[in-house]
């Protein structure tokens, strides 16, 4: 049962960062330019964002299994659709739009799935480790496997890799049981989504501006900001009315899990803008191809596949706390060394002590906070904090991509570089200093989600 939910988990993360090295591939072959590509990058992460907590919502109403089925179905479509652009316009369509829907709706199957299905007390432990294992591993091997795909075949052929390892992970899914019944009259909260989605994608958008029109840019943000306001009002509406809204407010008055959501955003806006940065820097500034700049990764992915395999004896020795926070202390030493170290070397090896160890705190640190998270809540609320959950983490990656890439491909030439990687340090430095404000004593990675009375 857990195999296709991992990785499911992986292609997932796999094609939130594989595109990074085909960003000259892609802009030659569709002729478009860097920031074109950019723009489908960031579409597909804040596509998901927006919506994975309406899909988080759906499985209630439709069922965990079918919805992991349905995305995954929507998925292999829009990866397909994608191998067969012919423009920029068709590829938007087929990765950002489809892959991301797909991606909201198969996403939170896969946490609630776990939840549900691994009810003793070590095996729920050991199978979030796997899925977040592979998860940071998909997105740190997704620059060299692409880029290996791209130089061997073409960029195309990557998205073909997508849609196979879909059509696996809808064989595999055979085994996997729902332990609850659907609930088709289930309320399903549609202005509550709409509101959602909107304020994100507005926000998203308006970083997306900053470098072409300022103006634009706080127009936009303000009305991200007063849509997301109308939603708190909207589900504070809707709960006084007696009708379930898209998101029980009472999900926000847990400050262990209030906190445990920031240190996910800062995590995955890490780990996307430090890829999206680099891989930029190396192909458009330095000149490498796909297969040389997802080499230059293989650090990152090194020292994420080393912690996240060692995460389950870690949580066993030590708190969660500490954990996140030796993760993002490793992680701003690495960012650091990222800009430094080539600030003085002209050898590409010089980025190899960032990565590694920025991929050693990643995967210190994802699944103790996705712990933090989860467990904080009991079974009755899974489907919201999931899709919670994940949408926070996703607009992380949307924000990663937005803010390193819009200051990045603003000016390639004038030390932006170490402009944008000195945005992701304070990330990770904000990062480090809410995961000091968890409570010393959160539950044991390894515990059920507690009832709550």
């Amino acid at each position: 049962m857990l195999a296709p939910l991992a990785l499911a988990q992986f292609i997932c993360s796999f094609a939130g960062s594989n595109m990074n090295v085909m960003i000259n591939d892609i802009s030659r072959d569709l002729d478009t330019t860097v920031q074109g590509v950019q723009v489908a990058i960031t579409v597909f992460l804040l596509v998901m964002a927006a919506l994975m907590i309406p899909g988080g919502k759906a499985t209630d109403r439709f069922g965990r299994k079918r919805c992991f089925l349905t995305g995954l179905a929507v998925y292999g479509l829009g990866a397909l659709l994608s191998a067969a652009a012919p423009g920029l316009g068709v590829l938007i369509l087929g990765n950002s739009i489809l892959e991301g829907v797909g991606t909201a709706l198969l996403i939170p199957p896969v946490y609630i799935l776990t939840t549900l299905l691994f009810t003793d007390l070590t095996s729920r432990a050991r199978a979030f480790g796997v899925i977040m294992a592979a998860g940071g591993v998909g997105a740190a091997a997704g620059p060299l496997i692409g880029g290996l795909i791209t130089s061997a075949i073409s960029w195309r052929a990557a998205f073909v890799f997508q849609a196979l390892v879909i059509a696996l992970i809808i064989a595999l899914s055979r085994s996997i049981t729902d332990p609850l019944p659907p609930e088709p009259d289930r309320h399903f909260d549609v202005g509550g989504a709409v509101l959602s989605a909107g304020g994100l994608v507005l926000i998203v958008m308006g970083i997306l501006a900053a470098d072409n029109n300022p103006w634009l840019m706080l127009g936009l943000l303000a009305a991200g900001f007063l849509v997301l306001a109308w939603f708190v009002y909207w589900i504070r509406r809707e709960e006084r009315a007696g009708t379930e809204p898209l998101l029980s407010t009472g999900l926000f008055r847990n400050r262990t899990s209030n906190l445990g959501l920031v240190t996910q955003n800062a995590q995955w806006l890490l780990l996307m803008g430090t890829s999206f940065t680099v891989a930029t820097y190396l192909q458009v500034v330095r000149g490498y191809d796909a297969i040389e700049t997802g080499v230059i990764f293989t650090a990152a992915t090194f020292g994420l596949l080393v912690s996240s395999l060692a995460a389950e004896r870690l949580a066993e020795r030590l708190p969660q706390r500490t954990l996140i926070i030796a993760g993002f202390a490793l992680a701003v030493v690495g960012v650091g060394a990222l800009i430094s170290l080539v600030a003085g070397s002209p050898s590409p090896w010089a980025f190899a002590p960032g990565l590694l160890l920025i991929g050693l705190g990643l995967g210190v640190m994802l699944t103790p906070s996705v712990n933090v998270v989860q467990s904080a809540f009991p079974e009755d609320q899974q489907g919201e904090i999931s899709g919670l959950s994940r949408s926070v983490s996703n607009l992380g990656s949307s924000f990663g991509t937005a803010i390193a890439g819009t200051i990045l491909v603003a000016n390639l030439t004038r030390h932006a570089y170490a402009a944008a990687m000195a945005v992701l340090a304070l990330t990770a430095l904000i990062g480090l200093a809410t995961a000091t404000r968890l409570p010393r004593t959160t539950p044991p990675a390894h515990a059920p989600p507690p009832r709550q009375t």
